[in-house]
């Protein structure tokens, strides 16, 4: 059995990885309506890896005795200047959930829940990737600069980053 101040945490983490999913969702819509496809398939699979991250999570509270609680979201943004704007929101937003994983696995360290420690570092992993992922499209991004072929074979590129991403 989860402690509850442990069952509120990943309680938070489920509805932050739910608002991480709508927010890929509402980014992959911007991308597709922006003539960018491959960026707007590669945001369609990140928006479907979060949700599968939230279920992840729901199955492990429900699994350990707790309740998991599916609440309201934030709206996400909808509308970016450019696409580099997009990729630098996505970027802060990883850090955003890697910080809080990382406050998520301090919590059950300090309260020796040593089970739900170890089954969080596999999103700690996780984290690390994501976070090595949008910075590299970052930089691939600055490369480019104003360049619209770069831009063309970058949106081709993620295009086929979408099809080749494993599953959960």
């Amino acid at each position: 059995m989860l402690s509850k101040n442990i069952e509120i945490a990943l309680n938070k983490q489920i509805r932050i990885e739910a608002e991480s999913s709508q927010t890929y969702l509402s980014m992959a819509c911007w991308a597709e309506v922006s003539g960018l496809e491959g960026i707007a398939q590669f945001m369609f699979a990140q928006s479907d890896e979060e949700r599968l991250h939230m279920l992840k999570l729901i199955k492990y509270v429900n699994e350990r005795g707790s309740h998991a609680k599916i609440t309201d979201l934030k709206a996400p943004k909808t509308t970016y200047e450019t696409f580099k704007d997009m990729f630098e929101e996505l970027y802060k937003h990883e850090i955003f959930v890697s910080d809080s994983i990382n406050e998520l696995v301090h919590i059950t360290f300090s309260e020796k829940d040593y089970a739900t420690h170890n089954f969080l570092q596999w999103y700690v992993a996780e984290q690390i990737e994501e976070e090595a992922t949008a910075k590299s499209i970052l930089d691939k991004i600055n490369l480019i600069g104003d360049d619209k072929g770069g831009l063309y074979l970058f949106d081709r590129d993620l295009q086929q980053v979408a099809l080749v991403k494993p599953a959960i």
